[in-house]
């Protein structure tokens, strides 16, 4: 029993190459072990294993078992050279990437202008790490685009142009076409059948699609990692040029829009008002079409926070 056991443990470390007899002492697999024995038992000389090496074996079972949930590389540099080198895989695990849009939350570092190290923030997963959607995304901007046109545009009608409204001439005897009035749409300077008149050109959009859409434009941004968060927005002094070299030393980065929790910091809005690539908004007024316009979006700790009880608030019937 003790041999089977052995021989399944060893088969799955990879070392059973060099496993002759049971007997032979001056094998690998001997060798291997008397240099663990420190750490995980002892074998006896006949190959059968005493009751220190059982809880050994038990301990290999489970970690055998777990190993394909474990994400951590084990190395004799990072075990100190207590566990063997020629027990280890010489192969390199490859650790995959976080998939998209499972709702985990993420931990995210946080920063100020100063680039200093501020700790560490949760977002919510629920609003942070949603599945990528394209198609909410354009209902959700052609109803801002739409909500936002003014549609003041405006004709004049047969009853609005100015003009006399007598016969031009009688209706018989010149051979012209009969006419009744100049103020028609065939004349220079008459009236617009069927012209735009001033309207709204907003549709209904229901909440919860507006709100999904938000929640797919900020998990884009952080998938992305173009998702900063920052302590506070505090500025030292109004100077524009404290803000542009700050942009500068960012990489990959054109247009940049701040969101801060509550009314904008006057130094801030002085700072980047002359600045046609940065943006400033509160989190009131956070939406998805300003979110695609920027490709980077820095978020005070306070903004984060109103954003995600914005998010979990109950929408009213």
């Amino acid at each position: 029993m003790a041999l089977s056991i052995s021989r399944r443990v060893l088969r799955s470390f990879g070392s059973l190459s060099g496993f002759g007899r049971c007997g032979d002492s001056s094998s690998r697999t001997s060798q291997s072990f008397r240099a663990s024995r420190d750490l995980y038992g002892h074998v006896s000389g006949d190959c059968l294993f005493s009751a220190e090496s059982s809880s050994f074996i038990k301990g290999v079972v489970s970690s055998l078992a777990y190993r394909r949930l474990s994400t951590s590389n084990v190395t004799s540099e990072s075990t100190g050279g207590s566990f063997p080198s020629d027990l280890l895989s010489p192969k390199n695990v490859v650790t995959l990437q976080r998939e998209i849009g499972l709702c985990q939350d993420l931990v995210i570092p946080v920063t100020d202008f100063h680039n200093e190290d501020r700790g560490l923030m949760v977002l919510a997963g629920d609003v942070f790490d949603v599945p990528i959607r394209k198609d909410i995304i354009h209902r959700v901007v052609r109803w801002q685009l739409a909500k936002r046109q003014q549609g003041t545009h405006s004709t004049k009608t047969i009853s609005e142009v100015s003009g006399t409204g007598r016969k031009p001439y009688r209706q018989k005897g010149t051979g012209r076409a009969r006419h009744g009035t100049l103020r028609g749409p065939q004349f220079r300077g008459g009236a617009v059948m069927h012209g735009p008149k001033p309207r709204s050109h907003a549709f209904k959009l229901n909440k919860k699609v507006r709100r999904l859409g938000l929640k797919i434009a900020l998990s884009a941004r952080a998938a992305e990692g173009k998702l900063l968060v920052f302590e506070d927005l505090e500025v030292p002094t109004h100077k524009t040029k404290n803000i542009v070299n700050y942009v500068n030393e960012m990489e990959n980065t054109k247009k940049l829009l701040v969101v801060d929790g509550g009314p904008i910091n006057e130094k801030l809005k002085l700072a980047t008002q002359n600045l046609h690539y940065v943006n400033v908004l509160p989190s009131i007024g956070l939406n998805v079409y300003s979110i695609l316009q920027h490709d980077t979006l820095v978020m005070s700790r306070d903004a984060v926070n109103k954003i995600v009880e914005r998010m979990h608030t109950p929408i009213k019937r």
